[in-house]
């Protein structure tokens, strides 16, 4: 096979693929209806021009039978007024009107014969154009049924163009969903163990009054202890002292001296 027979074959083959995807067999069907109602009017004008001249030819005999008619009668009159000459003048004008009439009356039988062939064309054309148009409804009916089911299928199995994209678009907005979901948890956890403040809590404070809490907290786990050590030693500190005793007590005061215990003094 030559370069260019590969090139025409190729040709042929892509046009005819886009051809196919391009048709709609709707339209077809329809141009084809059309065709053939054009075809049965170019048959119905062919059977009207026939008709016409056969009418035509019909006017004539009548007008030609009408005079060989009056010229029988003339003839007739002629031999009863002994006129033998005038007799013979008309028999001879009839004798050319008869071959006229003849020759009519074969045109009249062809055209009417011409007539009633296409009037049995023209019928049965009609009764094919009529079965066609039936069936090419019952087809694009047929067709667009298939076609509404088929998107109809494709939507639901989300294989379509219209819907595959929404789909798509489905499972995008999912995937965003869980990252957030997730990225929502991790800062949750990382609030809660205190490697990220909370920007929206109210005792949002700096560095110092985070140490002066911290102080404030250390503080009254003394006081608590304080409590309980002057408890143990037979002295009871209210908790709500417990910050004065820590203060005035001895045992917590690092530069208090130990006093030596005096000796009884001796009766005299």
């Amino acid at each position: 096979m030559s370069l260019w027979s590969r090139f025409s074959l190729i040709f042929k083959s892509k046009a005819s693929k886009a051809l196919d995807r391009a048709e709609d067999p709707r339209e077809t069907l329809d141009y084809s209806y059309q065709k053939q109602l054009e075809l049965l009017a170019k048959v119905r004008r062919g059977v009207a021009d026939v008709a016409t001249s056969r009418k035509r030819v019909e006017l004539q005999l009548n007008q030609l039978n009408q005079q060989s008619g009056k010229l029988q009668e003339q003839a007739e009159k002629a031999i009863g007024l002994g006129r033998e000459d005038l007799a013979r003048e008309a028999l001879t004008r009839k004798s050319g009107l008869t071959a006229q009439i003849s020759d009519l009356r074969t045109q009249h039988d062809a055209l009417q014969a011409e007539e009633e062939k296409l009037t049995l064309a023209q019928q049965r054309l009609q009764a094919r154009v009529e079965s066609f148009r039936t069936r090419k409804e019952t087809i694009k009916a047929t067709y667009t049924a298939a076609e509404a089911q088929t998107k109809i299928n494709e939507a639901l199995t989300g294989i379509g163009d219209e819907l595959g994209d929404v789909g798509a678009a489905i499972q995008r907005a999912e995937d965003k969903t869980a990252q957030m979901q997730a990225r929502a948890g991790a800062v949750d956890e990382l609030i809660a163990s205190g490697a990220l403040d909370d920007v929206t809590s109210l005792n949002k404070g700096d560095d110092i009054s985070r140490e002066l809490e911290a102080l404030s907290s250390q503080g009254d786990v003394e006081a608590e202890l304080a409590r309980l050590k002057g408890k143990a030693g037979g002295q009871e500190i209210p908790a709500a002292d417990a910050p004065e005793a820590i203060e005035s007590s001895p045992l917590l005061d690092g530069t208090a001296e130990e006093r030596p215990a005096e000796k009884p003094t001796e009766q005299q």
